[in-house]
């Protein structure tokens, strides 16, 4: 069993910034397979993919969305995975989820691609204008 744990969310003022983090522990002896991701919730029952990061080959994939604003690193040693979030607005108010696949290629590793198999609890980051 794989537990992902998220923090850094909190309420903030459009044009700022928050940095999530997400923390894996559990079954991850085969991290550097994993594909490792930030989703967003956007109606009752419907989560978007915001990024993505494929631990083996380092490489982030983001949403169109994003437009450059959130950058999306790991730590591997600490299996962290972080989103920087810059130049936030209103709209990107949402409860935010970590979320992984393990044993994943980076092919399949993208925000509109990826099938979490394990999410976290999620972090709320609200921004007023």
């Amino acid at each position: 069993q794989v537990r992902l744990r998220e923090s850094g969310g909190g309420s903030v003022q459009a044009g700022e910034s928050l940095r999530l983090s997400c923390k894996a522990s559990g079954s991850v002896d085969t991290y550097g397979r994993y594909c490792m991701a930030w989703f967003r919730q956007i109606s009752e029952n419907e989560r978007e993919g915001v990024a993505t990061f494929y631990i083996g080959l380092g490489t982030p994939k983001y949403a169109d969305f994003v437009e450059g604003r959130f950058t999306i690193s790991s730590d591997y040693d600490r299996k962290t995975v972080y989103l920087e979030m810059n130049r936030l607005e209103p709209e990107d108010t949402a409860m935010y989820y970590c979320a992984a696949v393990p044993f994943s290629y980076d092919d399949l590793c993208g925000p509109e691609k990826m099938k979490p198999t394990y999410w976290g609890q999620g972090t709320q980051v609200t921004v007023s204008s």
